[in-house]
């Protein structure tokens, strides 16, 4: 398996409304907090709150970054999204293309 020398990198996952996934993930890169933001579109999310069950419609913003740019990460994503409790969940990357990994780290802050 290839794994990056640099330092850790992570994929973090966000759920978000359709039409605040583009804005966002634009920002994000522009911030150089993600090197890439993959907006998956018609995400169907079924879970509990505040004692309903809700049964939305979303999309699914699959981020990568450094381990290192979490907490800022996800600070910006809660401030620009919509959500009273945004997910912001991260995956530690064990392994992945040497050339993409370095790419990602140059493309980070």
């Amino acid at each position: 398996m290839a794994r990056s020398d640099r330092s850790e990198q992570i994929v973090v996952l966000v759920t978000i409304p359709p039409d605040r996934a583009a804005e966002m993930a634009r920002t994000l890169v522009e911030e150089r907090l993600v090197a890439c933001a993959s907006i998956i579109p018609g995400v169907r999310s079924i879970y509990s709150w505040k004692g309903e069950v809700c049964d939305d419609g979303e999309s699914l913003m699959v981020l990568k970054t450094r381990a290192e740019l979490f907490d800022a990460l996800r600070e910006r994503v809660v401030s620009l999204h919509p959500y009273e409790v945004a997910e912001v969940i991260a995956l530690p990357i064990v392994a992945g293309n040497p050339p993409y990994l370095g790419w990602l780290e140059e493309s980070t802050r």
